[in-house]
């Protein structure tokens, strides 16, 4: 059940006026904190702030008197509303009330207001622009400013190192407590979120970077709340369970990708991991028969090394070619590139396979055919694994989604 209070009229829980940045403040159990953040926020939008919002109070089930103080936030300042909900959780709060906001922009921000103000505007002009899709602040830029102590620094470094090895996350700090997105992305995305409490960030962000979407990282300065509740081993707990069960949808492909990005006008990721190996494997597979072909045409007149090389180069070049269009669903310009990286994919090839021929020569000087065969079929596997690994992670990783206002480390 949801309750709903706000100073303009209620048009069954939506925002009646289009309104540029809609900007949601969790809370649970904030009776102390809750007025003197959001009338100082209030104050900043009305004096600094050059674009139209409204603040959401989403209240996640508090057994204290924060409802009342949100209720009577909403009747005193006509920039804000309040919204109740039954269910305490973070995540919980963000679906409800972005899924049925009428701004342009939804955002959020913790209660405690850790991160300044200043970069609210940055956060949100590039979505309002056109030029991004989603908004992030970062703590781990380098020209952040941030005031917290070492157990959190190390937990959060260490938290985005993993999403960057287990889900090739490139954004660089997933629970920063500040956040924006262009509403009609929200409302696409949001469906297919699971995630209830902490991890919803996370995920929603994934999600986004996966299907094409721009996400600008806005470097904060930002200070920690000592008196901050969260249980840190809990959540990192629930974090872990939830990068494993979104990297086992990803890898089923059991999200629609590339139709978000479709809808959204971004493009999408073309497959997913176990479709494309599956592609990149019947392909690999007819490669390997051209290439044993061209091997032994090619093996009398030119001898085993020169054999393999153009083999190896004319079956690079079309598997390349190939992969491009049907694993990857690259399409466009920069083929000249892929071919260009890709030549470097089979140099590195080039130097298994033919290292497995030197290596055979040393055992035998005059190696029967079918061994020698045998042994170059082993290479080409490894190289087939090997060139997998390179293509779908630098020769055609996705760039571009992210831009960052400042670098990171």
């Amino acid at each position: 059940m949801t309750t709903l209070a706000e100073a303009p009229a209620d048009r069954g829980g939506v925002t009646p006026l289009l309104t540029d940045v809609e900007i949601v403040v969790p809370v649970f159990n904030e009776e102390n904190d809750l007025g003197p953040s959001v009338r100082r926020l209030a104050a900043y939008l009305d004096g600094d702030f050059p674009f139209s919002a409204i603040i959401t109070i989403a209240d996640n089930a508090s057994t204290d008197g924060t409802w009342l103080q949100a209720t009577e936030l909403a009747s005193e300042l006509g920039c804000v509303r309040a919204v109740h909900l039954d269910s305490k959780g973070r995540g919980r709060a963000l679906q409800h009330v972005w899924t049925i906001s009428a701004a342009r922009v939804v955002a959020y921000m913790d209660v405690d207001l850790s991160t300044d103000l200043n970069a609210l505007l940055p956060l949100v002009a590039p979505l309002l622009s056109g030029h991004s899709d989603v908004a992030i602040g970062t703590r781990l830029s380098r020209s952040s400013r941030v005031v917290r102590g070492p157990k959190r620094e190390l937990i959060s470094r260490a938290y985005n190192l993993i999403l960057r090895a287990t889900l090739r996350a490139r954004f660089s700090d997933a629970q920063c407590g500040f956040k924006a997105m262009r509403v009609e992305c929200a409302r696409a995305l949001l469906p297919y979120v699971r995630d209830t409490a902490w991890f919803f960030d996370t995920e929603l962000l994934v999600l986004a970077e996966r299907s094409g979407l721009r996400i600008a990282e806005v470097p904060v300065d930002w200070v920690d709340d000592p008196d901050s509740r969260t249980d840190i081993v809990s959540t990192a707990v629930a974090d872990v369970r939830g990068v494993a069960r979104l990297a086992g949808s990803l890898v089923r492909g059991e999200l629609p990708l590339r139709d978000l990005g479709t809808q959204l006008g971004r493009g999408g990721e073309p497959q997913s991991l176990l479709r494309q190996a599956l592609r990149f494997g019947v392909i690999g597979v007819l490669s390997t028969l051209a290439y044993l072909l061209l091997f032994l045409g090619f093996r009398v007149p030119l001898g085993a090394q020169a054999a393999n090389f153009v083999a190896l180069l004319l079956t690079a070049v079309a598997n390349t070619a190939v992969n491009r269009r049907f694993t990857f669903g690259v399409r466009g310009q920069g083929a000249m590139r892929h071919q260009v990286q890709g030549l470097l994919v089979f140099g590195l090839g080039l130097a298994l396979t033919s290292g497995a021929l030197g290596a055979l020569s040393l055992v035998s000087s005059h190696p029967a055919r079918v061994l020698e065969v045998a042994v170059l079929v082993a290479a080409n596997l490894a190289s087939t694994v090997l060139r997998f690994v390179l293509l779908r992670q630098w020769v055609f990783a996705r760039r571009g989604e992210i831009a960052i206002s400042e670098g990171s480390p």
